[in-house]
């Protein structure tokens, strides 16, 4: 399972999860760790924290972070998805969802928790940032050898348990 912040503007538009640029640099990273690189969207149930745009930013850089009210709203609609799929694996992308689904674990900086596997009731959960373009965060090399390592993590998972 795969689980972002919110839909974006290109995700309400064409219908689908990570449907812009960011969901073009996903793919990538889900190639590089063994997915089928045209299929991997039929491999991944992929939901978000809230299920509705929630517009864009004030200031125009990206989309606006859905409110701690909207999160709530929401919740009820993912954790009935984390009991109805039962995912071996998630893949919290972005800090928002890294935060939501980790607790006070996922408070830490992205550099500090990127790369590391946390078990939450039994199910691995795989950090990554958020593939987004607006993000900078990518642009240091010590930041994407964090995610080649995270990378390379989901890759053992996913051949340990056969997905």
């Amino acid at each position: 399972m795969i689980v972002g912040q919110a839909p974006g503007s290109q995700t309400e538009a064409r219908r689908f999860h990570f449907a812009g640029p960011g969901g073009l640099l996903l793919g990538r990273w889900l190639a590089q760790a063994g997915y089928d690189p045209d299929g991997w969207r039929e491999q991944c149930y992929i939901t978000s924290l809230t299920r509705c745009f929630p517009g864009k930013a004030p200031k125009g850089s990206g989309d606006r972070k859905p409110s701690p009210a909207e999160l709530a709203l929401c919740r009820p609609f993912l954790e009935a998805e984390l009991r109805l799929i039962r995912p071996r694996v998630v893949l919290a992308v972005g800090g928002m969802a890294i935060e939501h689904l980790l607790g006070a674990t996922g408070k830490r900086p992205l550099h500090e928790i990127v790369g590391e596997v946390i078990e939450i009731d039994g199910r691995p959960i795989v950090p990554l940032p958020h593939p987004s373009g607006v993000s900078r965060w990518l642009n240091a090399p010590a930041n994407r050898a964090l995610v080649d390592a995270a990378l390379a993590r989901l890759s053992e998972l996913r051949q340990s348990l056969d997905l």
